[in-house]
């Protein structure tokens, strides 16, 4: 599928435009599953103020999405209209501390996030480590790991609104639940600070080979997969409900339920994002049909089927 190229025409209408503007680009590039169609603009914006003034001067009844490694994500295979916007690590990736406070871009890694916090000797962030996403993709899903979650460790987070102004908010302001923030879907975030605290060198190193060595030995982490695809329900596991229903090794075209993790999703090679939506759907329908528990999505699904 093809979209009009619209990057001409956002180009005139703003000149001082400094980030990079590409019509129909193929989104599957830019995700971990390796599927989905094209994006009809997407815009990498050069830095935060860059990003003000393109949103800002933005035609209202253009949609826009945010995207970040794609990690936690599936794009349908008829692709996005309008424009999708990728906060670049150039523009968004810096990671520093500053006493005991950690301050990080939210194109930053959450992996890089916690190397840099565990050499500044600051404990409390290395459930970062086992988290494949960058910082935006945790402030927006209250992403966690190995018993921790962002809203332990959050001071504030920034972030850009459609209208191009500038946002601040608390750790209360983010309201923050089990995977998800409250905070307008339409605010793109572009930095955050984080509270860490003094231990020393071993100490962090060691919780951090946990968290890696857990993922090592629990998860499908070498293959075309989004992560956790199911949230897991009060006092339940999802892996173990979506097993208990029969669903592990489950295919549908070339998509399937890891072996390893069956809350996970992988392509094995030829799937389409049609497949590993229905595969997700199939699995949801037999965990219902067989413990009456109705799994909801983490993974985040956009686009347009084909």
């Amino acid at each position: 599928m093809t979209f009009p190229d619209l990057t001409a025409d956002l180009k005139a209408a703003m000149p001082e435009l400094r980030g990079r503007l590409t019509a129909n680009q193929r989104l599957a590039e830019l995700t971990w599953f390796r599927v989905g169609g094209p994006a009809q603009v997407l815009f990498t914006p050069a830095d935060e103020d860059d990003l003000a003034y393109f949103l800002s001067n933005l035609p209202a009844e253009l949609p826009v999405t945010i995207v970040g490694v794609g990690s936690n994500l599936i794009v349908r295979d008829g692709g996005l209209p309008g424009v999708v916007i990728r906060l670049s690590p150039r523009g968004f990736g810096e990671a520093i501390t500053q006493g005991e406070v950690v301050s990080a871009g939210t194109a930053a890694l959450d992996k890089r996030v916690a190397e840099v916090a565990a050499s500044a000797n600051l404990a409390g962030l290395e459930f970062f480590f086992g988290i494949p996403g960058t910082i935006g993709g945790a402030l927006r899903m209250n992403a966690g790991a190995n018993g921790a979650e962002t809203r332990d460790v959050l001071l504030e987070a920034t972030g850009i609104g459609r209208d191009g102004r500038k946002h601040v908010f608390d750790n209360a302001g983010m309201k923050f639940v089990y995977r998800k923030s409250g905070v307008d879907p339409s605010i793109i975030f572009t930095s955050a600070r984080f509270q860490g605290r003094p231990a020393t060198t071993d100490a962090i190193r060691v919780r951090m080979n946990e968290v890696h060595a857990h993922r090592e030995a629990a998860q499908p982490i070498r293959e075309k997969t989004g992560g956790s695809t199911f949230k897991n329900p009060p006092d339940h596991s999802a892996w173990k409900l979506i097993d208990a229903a029969g669903c592990r090794g489950l295919r549908v075209g070339g998509a399937q339920v890891s072996e390893m993790h069956c809350n996970f999703l992988i392509n094995t090679g030829d799937a389409t994002a049609a497949d590993i939506e229905m595969l997700g759907e199939t699995v949801r329908a037999r965990v219902k049909e067989n413990c009456g528990i109705e799994l909801q999505w983490e993974i985040k699904r956009i686009g347009v089927s084909l």
